[in-house]
Formats: structure tokens, sequence, C-alpha cells
């Protein structure tokens, strides 16, 4: 008989400082189907060194998918967004912006800087946990990702 390999956890980074949108986004991806491993940063530098390895986060796995917020401390989004677009080992992890912006300025901006889709979070409770169910189904039952690429 034939043995299947096991199903890969889904590597997901979400960089978000809003205590509140974090547990919608744990609660949503709880509920879905899918075996996923949701690592949690709340700034943009922390998310730079988590994605590099560096600092505390020497033993971190490779997202799969960054769902990234435009209002963080330290770096805001945009930023981290460029330098991993510009960054060899980081440019082909897909990214979703993830952010109550309203701004079409920031949607052409996060476009502008090779975003792979921009995403208003909703209000409402059921509309938030739909958006997160419908991203991780599209980027992990839908599209073929990049496989395996090891960080720096």
């Amino acid at each position: 008989m034939k043995q299947t390999a096991k199903p890969k956890d889904a590597e997901i980074l979400l960089v978000d400082d809003n205590p509140a949108d974090v547990r919608l986004v744990r609660e949503a991806l709880y509920e879905s189907r899918l075996r996923n491993e949701l690592n949690v940063v709340g700034d943009g530098e922390e998310a730079l060194a988590f994605l590099r390895r560096e600092a505390g986060f020497a033993d971190a796995r490779r997202p799969d998918l960054v769902l990234l917020d435009l209002n963080l401390p330290k770096k805001n989004g945009r930023e981290v967004l460029a330098e991993m677009k510009s960054d060899k080992m980081l440019k082909d992890i897909p990214v979703v912006i993830l952010t109550t912006s309203n701004s079409d300025r920031d949607v052409l901006e996060s476009y502008d800087l090779c975003a792979n889709c921009y995403v208003r979070k909703p209000v409402q409770f059921q509309a938030f946990v739909e958006v997160v169910q419908s991203i991780e189904n599209f980027w992990f039952k839908i599209v073929t990702l990049p496989q395996g690429r090891s960080a720096r």
C-alpha cells in the first residue's frame, strides 16, 4: 500500500499590532478546515526580523503567506513590503495587505510595491471571518505557491 505524505501545515505570518484583529484572524483560521500555523508579530521591525530569521527568530519557519497591516509601529506596512520585495530571499513570499485603510492612495501604493492583493478589514465579525477564510482558501487550496526556498 502506497503511503501518502502528511499534509504540510500552511505557514502564515500575521503582521498586526491590533490585539482584537489578531484574535479575529486566529478565530477565523481556527474555524477553517485547513491546517495552519499562525505566527504573529506586532510591528514592522519584528516582521523583517522574523522573515530574515534574525534576533529572537532564528528558528522561525519561512511563511507561505504574509498578512500585512499597513499601519504599524516602528516600520509601517509599506516599508516592510518594499524591503520584502527588494530582498531576493523574500520577494516570492505572497503578501496580502489586510488593513482598515480605505485610501485609494494606499491601494495604489501597495500594488506599486508589488503586494499580491489588497483586502480591507470588514467591521462586522462574520464578514471578517469570511474574508480571512476566503484568503486562506484562495492561497492554500487554489494557488500554487513556491516550495521550500530556504532563508539566509
